[in-house]
């Protein structure tokens, strides 16, 4: 395809009623702006590039791949140059640009470490016998059900097998301690009215009477921080929007690919009303009246019941022009991934609803002034959002009674890997990381020989840390960090070799390739590794290792270059993969 000029290949009329459904037909009206704008045709289609994204997943839902005749259709109706649809399209992992010859569904199988240990290798080896169409994939977010699957399929809709039971019960269900999680199995999911009896928007209509100032100042005294990893105070993300002119946004940045973190999904499954709820606090606190969840494209139930609730308050006046009768502005889209741990990164996360490839901005300048569509922008997770409601609600010296003083509240915590009961948690900041394993099970399979914290970006640590309280601080101060909440535990059993040697290939695949130093760091550091084996890694090789992570970490644009080598030096310090002296043989 030519990088100025549309092809000569021509969409099918299954391919073009495919698109329209999402842009519009060639004869969209004009938009009379005022007296002296009116704009139409492919003077509108022009601003219209961030649908590029939800286009392709038409094409690829139809057919089971992206044509170049439909990509030609897409680039037309949008007007988006062929050489810039064709770079999006080809850079994630859920879209085939290639035909596969056949339409059957593709079985999506995880093969990262919690699903390895329980069997994902035996269970794709079965898929492939009885004849399906099967996709070695990075982490599905289901880590408490593995080995996982998704199911991506062709004129039908996609769905996760798992998902049949009506998903698995809450291990701590019942427990009177709860606040992020009380609702779930009790509220249905599906009822607006049902959320609304057990407490539903009493946190909103609180917001709206105290002013979004005082929301703001809440959240601020709160202590609330960032619960995707960064951790950064959430009152300071708001009221550096907040004191922002213009149009805004407020972002919930539900695309969790780390390997090993579920929670979001479960959030937005069974509680998807307290998202929204959420959402539009931040949207009045901070004056923005544009709302946007991007949701990972392997969580079909999930955006059903997100884009079900979203639907039902906008019905209800929840969402709207008049926001719950307050006199504001809110309403809140959908954008849904395609297979790409990079978008969990904010800018590249912009860039991809924008309908470019999802590659980080440098900053400054930051997503508060300049974020999606260059506008001023809060991003949240729909954990750190959830938290707003109890703040709002009781209070933010109430919300401090729990947790510790540099890590107040609670924090949601995938258990995964070998234990007893795999699943999501909820603890206050300050429980040990023993206390969090015995409220799971225990160990099971035999002795623990080592936990992951934080996912594929964190570290490893050993049973003799296994007093370490879960804060902020004291992860810190214990050289790992709490991450996004995973905790992966492994027995004695377990080889760890070929998980630390996936952990680097997961890097070195989920590379955005835009900066060299991730680039080739990410391709090195797995070479290394798989050049080596099951044999002890010598010392000069421990030592290109760690170059690679100096110059990964100060030279990367974002956090995943900086953070591609923490697991693997973190398993070489403990022993996990042995070492020699010496040079390489």
């Amino acid at each position: 395809m030519s990088d100025l000029y549309v092809g000569s290949d021509e969409a099918t009329e299954l391919e073009r009623r495919a698109v329209d459904a999402v842009v519009g037909p060639e004869d969209t009206p004009v938009v009379v702006e005022d007296e002296r704008l009116v704009r139409g045709g492919y003077a509108r289609r022009r601003e219209m590039r961030h649908l590029l994204l939800p286009a392709l997943h038409a094409l690829q839902h139809e057919t089971g791949w992206i044509s170049p005749g439909g990509l030609n259709y897409v680039a037309t109706q949008l007007q988006v140059p062929p050489a810039e649809a064709y770079g999006v399209a080809t850079f994630y992992d859920l879209f085939r640009t290639t035909d596969p010859g056949h339409t059957k569904p593709t079985v999506h199988v995880c093969v990262d470490a919690p699903c390895s240990v329980r069997g994902s290798a035996a269970l794709m080896g079965s898929l492939e016998q009885g004849g399906s169409q099967v996709h070695a994939s990075p982490c599905l977010g289901q880590c408490e059900r593995a080995p996982a699957q998704f199911v991506q399929g062709v004129g039908t809709p996609d769905f996760v097998p798992a998902d049949a039971d009506g998903g698995a019960p809450l291990p701590q269900a019942g427990d009177p301690s709860l606040v992020l999680l009380a609702r779930i199995g009790v509220v249905d999911p599906t009822s607006l009215a049902s959320y609304q009896q057990h407490g539903g928007y009493e946190a909103l209509h609180a917001a709206i009477a105290a002013g979004s100032d005082a929301v703001v100042d809440m959240v601020a005294a709160s202590g609330l921080s960032g619960r995707g990893g960064a951790a950064f105070p959430t009152g300071v993300k708001w009221r550096a929007v907040a004191d922002e002119a213009g149009p805004k946004h407020v972002v919930a940045n539900a695309d969790e690919s780390e390997p090993g973190t579920f929670k979001d999904r479960i959030l937005m499954e069974q509680d998807p009303f307290a998202v929204v709820e959420a959402m539009t606090i931040a949207g009045l606190a901070t004056g923005a009246e544009h709302g946007w969840i991007y949701i990972r494209g392997e969580y079909p139930l999930a955006t059903q019941r997100i884009t079900a609730a979203i639907d039902a308050a906008r019905t209800a006046a929840l969402l709207g022009a008049d926001v719950a009768g307050s006199g504001h502005a809110f309403d809140i889209e959908v954008r849904r991934g395609a297979g790409a741990y990079i978008c969990g990164e904010e800018t590249a996360l912009f860039n991809s609803i924008e309908g470019f490839r999802g590659e980080p901005r440098n900053k400054p300048p930051f997503p508060t002034t300049h974020g999606l569509f260059g506008q001023p922008t809060a991003i949240n997770n729909p954990e750190t959002l959830l938290n707003v409601l109890p703040v709002v609600l009781d209070g933010p010296e109430r919300y401090r009674e729990r947790g510790t003083e540099g890590s107040p509240g609670t924090k949601l915590f995938c258990l995964s890997g070998s234990v007893a009961k795999p699943g999501l948690y909820e603890f206050a900041f300050g429980t040990t990381l023993g206390e969090a394993l015995a409220r799971a099970g225990g160990v099971s399979g035999g002795e623990l020989q080592a936990v992951l914290m934080g996912g594929a970006a964190g570290s490893f640590v050993g049973p003799n840390q296994l007093d370490l309280p879960l804060t902020l601080e004291d992860s810190r101060a214990g050289g790992t960090t709490l991450g996004s909440g995973v905790i992966m535990a492994f027995d004695v059993t377990v080889p760890m070799t070929p998980v630390v040697t996936r952990l680097a290939e997961f890097f070195r695949d989920e590379s955005c390739g835009q900066c060299v130093p991730c680039r080739v760091g990410t391709v090195r550091q797995h070479e290394v590794l798989t050049h080596i084996g099951n044999k002890p890694l010598p010392a000069d090789r421990v030592a290109l290792i760690d170059d690679m992570a100096v110059a990964m970490a100060d030279a990367s644009i974002c956090g995943l270059g900086h953070t591609a080598a923490n697991a693997v030096q973190s398993a070489i310090a403990l022993g996990l993969l042995p070492t020699v002296e010496g040079g390489a043989q």
